[in-house]
């Protein structure tokens, strides 16, 4: 090989490595996120994963129906039968075709609420709830300040742009889905694929609504739930609950133009990259070397925190114990709550939760049952 081939080569050689490293770098820059709000949390703990521009107010859509879906489930009226109003029917926008004046279960509005996204149906749930729409509304706002959701305000129960003070963010609507899902029968719904409710009166078939949301119908495996939204001024908006191995997660994303992609694109970090590790069950504190607390104290709570492999292997536990009183000799004096238990992950206290001291006279089967079982019996009396 000549000396001009040889430098042909050298160059040639150098120009495909540089390619090659241009190109992995133009496509690592662009996997991310399209959205120009996203967040994702663990469901556990709170914890945020991932955001990007979480805390800015925007306009948020139909993802707003998640808040009207957990006010009519707790209302304790989902056996009810709610009235259909001609301003329920005027609605506009997304509906499931109440009629004026049906009667219908709210249980079967709140299914087309969240499956069909119905606006016509968050009126006739707002009204049969809240005594009005305006009744509703501030129910919305009192629980969205109950959630601290401190930089949102909610003026309708749908999300249509109809008013300027309805916004919301990311963050906020992801704090809200959180406490949602614990609720099993908001669970339910928003995680059902297909739903049938009655006919409408004069209609010989029933309704049958398919969820809207691609991610939980088939697209994403791991999908649990969530909602979807759009708006004109809001554009494209998402919430999605997953879950993977024992680790529970939510995206919402605001004004995303390739939302499933983003959600399915965050999911797949977080199940790679962190795991939910169990600290502390729930019971007896273990490993108490202080004689008056040992065997006594226990949590109300198993203690769980999401953390990467290199995280974990910089997390350390803090025990505080108050100092035992003189007064305290007597049992009935030491308070319930005697400490805390705190999960610090790389010199950041992550988990907070109560130490609770256990007295012997509360417990079941202790010398006050005993003698009450007595008491009972020779009574003639049984003790249940």
């Amino acid at each position: 090989m000549s000396l001009t081939q040889k430098v042909f080569s050298i160059v040639l050689v150098a120009l495909l490595i540089f390619s090659i490293s241009f190109t992995q770098k133009s496509t690592a820059e662009q996997v991310g996120v399209s959205a120009r709000n996203a967040v994702l949390i663990e469901q556990e703990s709170g914890r945020i994963i991932y955001e990007k521009s979480a805390h800015d107010k925007q306009r948020i859509a139909s993802i707003t129906k998640v808040m009207t879906a957990i006010l009519a489930v707790e209302s304790g009226k989902m056996d009810e039968i709610a009235t259909v109003s001609q301003k329920a029917i005027r609605a506009e926008g997304s509906s499931i075709y109440l009629k004026p004046g049906e009667k219908i279960k709210l249980e079967h509005l709140v299914y087309g609420l969240m499956l069909r996204s119905g606006n016509d149906s968050a009126v006739a749930i707002a009204e049969h709830v809240g005594g009005s729409l305006e009744g509703f509304v501030y129910m919305m706002n009192e629980k969205a300040a109950e959630l601290g959701m401190t930089h949102t305000e909610f003026a309708n129960p749908h999300g249509l742009d109809d008013h300027e003070n309805h916004y919301s963010t990311a963050y906020d609507m992801a704090l809200l889905t959180r406490y949602a899902m614990q609720n099993d029968k908001f669970r339910e719904i928003a995680g059902t694929k297909v739903y049938r409710a009655p006919a409408a009166p004069g209609e010989s078939w029933d309704r049958s609504w398919t969820n809207k949301h691609r991610l939980v119908t088939g697209m994403y495996q791991y999908a649990t739930g969530g909602k979807t939204g759009y708006t004109k001024r809001a554009k494209r908006t998402l919430i999605t609950t997953a879950s993977k191995d024992g680790l529970d997660v939510i995206a919402v994303t605001l004004n995303g133009p390739d939302d499933w992609k983003d959600h399915i694109y965050m999911f797949n970090r977080a199940f790679v990259d962190y795991e939910l590790y169990e600290i502390a069950e729930k019971g007896k504190l273990r490993d108490i070397k202080d004689d008056f607390y040992k065997g006594k104290v226990t949590l109300s709570r198993d203690v769980k925190y999401p953390m990467t492999k290199k995280e974990r292997e910089n997390t350390r536990v803090k025990i505080t114990l108050v100092k035992p009183k003189k007064e305290w000799k007597e049992e009935r004096n030491i308070p319930e709550v005697v400490g805390e238990y705190t999960v610090i992950v790389q010199d950041e206290a992550v988990v907070e939760t109560p130490i609770y001291y256990e007295k012997k006279t509360e417990k079941e089967g202790g010398f006050w049952n005993i003698f009450k079982n007595i008491f009972f019996i020779g009574a003639g009396k049984l003790p249940w």
